[in-house]
């Protein structure tokens, strides 16, 4: 009897356990994601971009992470634009267009890199999506977006960017 109180008590401490390092990974609703290939930029109404740049709303925005200073990032909305000899590529707002935000990147934003953590390495994506799907840090998330423009999910809560998903574009 006390090998099965022991054991259920244990399997408990384990969920929950589980449960909680799930929560914390995951401390924010989950958000509708757009089009990843939308061909439009996403709306922002109710954010004043004359008020000088500042976080957008919660949410997931495609776009693309366009510079870092400390641990607070610059990103602006990207669309795709069809080609007409490839298939296309994603486009920012044209010269001129103040559509920036900065955001601090959380403590725990969680990364997932469309081509690994390292340098140079094959694609690491979901094959339907085309979605980064290698987990990396937040150092490796700073080091890269600071030099290339990736295009991203950038998910942001509560005023902080706290998931970054590549998206792959060969």
């Amino acid at each position: 009897m006390r090998s099965l109180l022991a054991g259920g008590v244990a399997a408990a401490v384990m969920l929950t356990s589980g449960v909680a390092a799930q929560a914390a990974t995951t401390a924010y609703p989950k958000y509708k994601a757009p089009k990843i290939f939308g061909t439009t930029f996403q709306a922002d109404p109710e954010h004043d971009f004359t008020k000088g740049i500042h976080s957008r709303r919660n949410g997931i925005l495609r776009g693309r992470i366009t510079g870092v200073r400390g641990t607070v990032a610059e990103y602006e909305p990207i669309k795709w634009k069809k080609g007409t000899e490839t298939e296309g590529y994603f486009v920012g707002p044209p010269e001129g267009d103040v559509m920036a935000y900065a955001s601090p990147i959380a403590k725990d934003v969680v990364f997932l890199s469309a081509d690994g953590c390292g340098a140079a390495t094959s694609a690491t994506i979901d094959r339907k999506t085309g979605l980064g799907n290698k987990r990396c840090s937040k150092a490796v998330l700073i080091k890269r977006h600071d030099r290339r423009q990736q295009p991203s999910l950038i998910t942001v809560h509560k005023g902080k960017i706290v998931k970054v998903q590549e998206i792959y574009v060969p």
